[in-house]
């Protein structure tokens, strides 16, 4: 499994690929596959997102999660501090799609 990764350019925030469009949550991140590379390009063109990239990760069933520590802080939060983390449905958070 491949996600597409991002920071918004406002507010710098983690963003995730949905497949329409860009989200905060990781668990809405779509499977992009083997069109990775032409979705990334298609985004950096497009300039919604800095510095989109590609990682692996795994299914679970609460959603995809990054293979790599480094992209599960940013799609989760810090792992010492479990109130700090980005809950799926924190309205503080915010649901929007670039």
């Amino acid at each position: 499994m491949k996600l597409l990764t991002g920071n918004d350019l406002a507010s710098g925030a983690v963003t995730w690929w949905t497949g329409s469009g860009w989200s905060l949550h990781v668990e809405e991140a779509a499977d992009v596959g083997d069109q990775g590379d032409s979705i990334l390009a298609t985004e950096e063109a497009a300039r919604r997102v800095n510095a989109p990239y590609i990682i692996d990760a795994v299914s679970t069933p609460q959603g995809p999660r990054p293979a790599h520590i480094k992209d599960r802080v940013r799609a989760l939060g810090p792992t010492v501090r479990l109130d700090l983390t980005l809950k799926p449905a924190d309205p503080a958070a915010g649901n929007w799609v670039i």
